[in-house]
């Protein structure tokens, strides 16, 4: 029996968004276990996307978890001819918004992890991270989401436009536009 070798590689997200729906299927179902599987899936990135929107690793934590929180209370009005993703990302988003207005003004996150190297470079290092933290925070929001979709969750310009309901073409204006803007606020900054 010969094996055909030249189809294309499945797609992972896909095949994501099948599992995605059975676990939504089961919770709805009173499994427990289903709803866990989707936050062991999904904690990560939603705690990176909050921690780039929202710039505070507390604040951060509780957006993502409050996400899940709504989610779960939710999950009835899920359309199952969405991405799951999608959905909980939107839920995210309005989370880290409530946050941004209730909360007071914040400093930029203090590194997680010395820096190697001399305590100069370290300190240049640190200062680079701040000012770059501070830079995509000053973004409008429709920016600053391409910004930590692309660059932090590593999501393709497909799989952003789905995620944010975009035509491809606007997630690309708007990515140029944010890269453009990061570089201005970051030259004007070293040439101060």
């Amino acid at each position: 029996m010969a094996i055909v070798t030249n189809f294309p590689a499945p797609n992972v997200y896909v095949d994501q968004d099948a599992d995605d729906l059975a676990l939504v299927a089961r919770c709805r179902a009173g499994d427990m276990e289903g709803f866990e599987a989707l936050v062991r899936r999904y904690q990560r990135v939603l705690f990176t996307v909050s921690l780039r929107m929202l710039g505070d690793y507390d604040a951060a934590n509780d957006a993502a978890q409050n996400a899940f929180i709504k989610a779960y209370q939710k999950l009835e009005t899920f359309d199952s001819t969405r991405r799951f993703f999608s959905w909980i990302y939107r839920i995210l988003v309005n989370e880290c918004l409530n946050a941004r207005r209730d909360a007071p003004r914040h400093e930029p996150l203090p590194p997680d992890v010395a820096a190697p190297g001399t305590p100069a470079d370290a300190l240049e290092s640190s200062e680079r991270r701040r000012a770059v933290q501070a830079a995509i925070l000053a973004l409008p929001l429709d920016y600053r989401e391409v910004i930590v979709l692309r660059h932090f969750t590593e999501l393709s310009y497909q799989e952003i436009s789905e995620t944010l309901h975009l035509p491809e073409k606007t997630v690309k204006s708007r990515l140029h536009t944010a890269r453009t803007r990061l570089a201005g606020m970051l030259a004007a900054l070293e040439a101060k």
